[in-house]
Order: C-alpha cells, then sequence, then structure tokens
C-alpha cells in the first residue's frame, strides 16, 4: 500500500491531524517539539459517495472503500539535514513515503508555540523545501562519485548518471527542488531511482483556525501558501482545521454533519485530505459490484486491465481473458447492468486497455 507522510515544522498540528485522519489517538499531540519520534502509520479509507450509488444498484448492504496510509513523521528544524533535532531520522522517514503531506500552519494561538517565534507559512515552507534540497545534494554527491568511478570503465549507466546528477547537483545547488527539474523519459526513471526527497509530490494542509473554514480566502496566511505554490508543479494544497477534525472523531455522524454546518461548512477538510493525497500519489479507483459487495480497487493510472485484475488477485492477471467494463456516469444513468448493455455501454476490453478512474468491472479469466 503506497504512503503519503504528513511533514512540517512542530507545532504545527501534526500529529492531531493524523489522529483526525485515522480516527484514532494514535499519535501524541502536545504543545512541544518532538512529541513524535517514530513515525506512527494508520490506514485510511478513502470518502468515495460513488460507492453507495453503485449499492442501491447492486441491492447489497456491503460496501468496501479503498484505502491509504499515512504517516505521521516528526517536526524537521532548520539544519535537520545536518542532525539538527533527530534531522537525520526524520529526514529517513520521509524518503520511505511515496508523497508528502506538508502541514503549514495559517492560524494565530498564543497558548500554542511556534519555534519560529511567529507564524509565516511561506518562511517555514521554505525551510522545510531547503532541508529536503540540502539532503538531496548530499545524496546527489555521493552518487556522483560512485559513478564517475564506474566512467571509466565505460560503464554506459554511469555514464548516464553522471551526465545526470551533474546537471542535478547544479539545479539543487540553485535551491531549486528536483521536482521542478526539466526531464526527458528516460531521466525521469532514472531521476526516481535516485530516491531524491525533493522530487516527491506534495500536497500542502493549511491548517487554519475553525473560524476561517467558512470563507478561507480571507485568511492571509492561506492566499501566501497558495501564492507561493502557484510557482511550483507537482503540487496543490487543502484547507483544513485539525482541531474541529479532532473534535469531529468523537461525535456522532449526524452530529458532526451538524457541527460543520454550524461552522458554513458542508464537508470535512480531512476528506479533501485524503482525496487530495490519493490524486498526489498517482492512483485511482475501478469498482466491482454485485449482491455480495461493491468494492472500490486502487490502481496506478496508467495500469493496463490484467494489471488492474492483478490487483485483486494474481492469479486474475495470469489468466486474464477480458474485462466487462462500464463506465460509472453511464451506469448510473442506465439505472441496472441489463439498461447499460441494451444501451450499448457495457463493453468487452483486451489487454490493452487502460483503466479508467470510475470503471465498472467484471473480470473473465482463466484458471
Amino acid at each position: 500500500m503506497l504512503q503519503a507522510g504528513i511533514v512540517g515544522l512542530p507545532n504545527v498540528g501534526k500529529s492531531t491531524l493524523f489522529n483526525a485522519l485515522t480516527r484514532s489517538r494514535k499519535a501524541e499531540a502536545a504543545n512541544y517539539p518532538f512529541c513524535t519520534i517514530e513515525p506512527n502509520v494508520g490506514v485510511v479509507e478513502v470518502p468515495d459517495e460513488r460507492m453507495y450509488e453503485l449499492q442501491k444498484i447492486a441491492g447489497t448492504k456491503v460496501v468496501i472503500p479503498a484505502a491509504i496510509e499515512f504517516v505521521d513523521i516528526a517536526g524537521l528544524v532548520a539544519g535537520a539535514s545536518k542532525g539538527e533535532g533527530l534531522g537525520n531520522k526524520f529526514l529517513a522517514n520521509i524518503r520511505e513515503v511515496d508523497a508528502v503531506v506538508h502541514v503549514v500552519r495559517c492560524f494565530e494561538n498564543d497558548d500554542i508555540v511556534h519555534n519560529m517565534g511567529k507564524v509565516d507559512p511561506v518562511r517555514d515552507i521554505g525551510i522545510i523545501e531547503t532541508e529536503l534540497i540540502l539532503s538531496d545534494i548530499q545524496s546527489a554527491e555521493q552518487q556522483l562519485d560512485k559513478n564517475q568511478k564506474k566512467v571509466k570503465s565505460q560503464d554506459k549507466e554511469a555514464i548516464a548518471n553522471v551526465e545526470l546528477l551533474t546537471r542535478l547537483i547544479a539545479h539543487l545547488n540553485q535551491g531549486q527542488p528536483a521536482s521542478s527539474m526539466t526531464v526527458n523519459d528516460d531521466e525521469r526513471v532514472r531521476l526516481k531511482s535516485y530516491s531524491l526527497l525533493s522530487a516527491k509530490a506534495v500536497l500542502y494542509a493549511c491548517n487554519v483556525a475553525e473560524t476561517d473554514l467558512a470563507d478561507s480566502s480571507k485568511n492571509p496566511h492561506v492566499a501566501a501558501v497558495r501564492q507561493h505554490i502557484a510557482k511550483q508543479s507537482n503540487c496543490e494544497s487543502v484547507v483544513i482545521c485539525a482541531q474541529v477534525e479532532a473534535e469531529l472523531c468523537d461525535l456522532a455522524p449526524a452530529e458532526a454533519r451538524e457541527f460543520l454546518q454550524s461552522l458554513g461548512v458542508d464537508d470535512s477538510g480531512v476528506s479533501a485530505l485524503i482525496r487530495g493525497s490519493y490524486k498526489l500519489l498517482g492512483l485511482a479507483t475501478y469498482f466491482t459490484a454485485g449482491e455480495k459487495e461493491v468494492r472500490a480497487w486502487t490502481f496506478r493510472q496508467g495500469m493496463t486491465a490484467p494489471q488492474c485484475a492483478g490487483v485483486i488477485h494474481s492469479d486474475f492477471e495470469k489468466g486474464f481473458i477480458k474485462a466487462e467494463v462500464v463506465a460509472y456516469n453511464d451506469l448510473v444513468k442506465c439505472g441496472s447492468v441489463a439498461a447499460a448493455r441494451d444501451a450499448g455501454k457495457y463493453r468487452l476490453e483486451g489487454k490493452e486497455y487502460l483503466f479508467k478512474d470510475g470503471d465498472v468491472t467484471l473480470f473473465r479469466f482463466a484458471n
């Protein structure tokens, strides 16, 4: 299962957010730096209303959503790349995740200590970005040294690596993350093999006060974050109130909806964050729907029909024959599988078919 790591400076709301995401009290949330030392890991369901429409059509009581993992990583500080604040350990934790949820504090509260003295989310983002880039420079220089030794023997892979690593180091030394470097397809694959921290996709979670949820555009800190990341690629932002989300954990669904409505919002910020993280990881969902259950299956965008069948079981991929497929919107519009077939919306797809988000399918395979 792919993982999204929750990072940020100390006391920005990471652990409170993690607890809200996982509906747990797994991560210690305290008003001092480094209250999280070992990373906490939680499996989180992906909110998807489409499942419940399919449930009505299939006539089943069982709905099984897709899921991803979130990792609560302790707060980074300036100098982490040189070992400050247990930095080497925390950077290693970030290296192991597939994408990053960067929590930035966008609320004022004199009772909650900010380790930099005052709230400035763009400055905070810059601190984390700098530490990731500095760590990548160290890693790239070590890999360059290893490959340069192999170049003498005319190793083609080493020659290509030296050329790319030389460009990469120059790019990083300009304070630019690896994600913003222009590369071709071959170089993109090569770049991924270097396990660079600053190459990971980032979702910025703007943690605001509950009074800002109804209209976050009036929050100057949120506006500053959005303006900052508009210049970057491979990143988006969502607005959440970690404290509100933590309170929702203790409420029944009806009470939670009523509480959110009293704040002027209809949906949980955590739901948007989970969906944003899912998208950030390059993931999409297809469905199987029958009398037994409706289930959401996670696949990487760009996967073929046999590969998607393999998500269910490796035998499905090995023995793949065809996939019966109907788009979610077509099925809901028609109201039933039989009606979708009559309307010509139900089709057979072969091994070359690339699955799309929302496909509803039944696989044919040989035992």
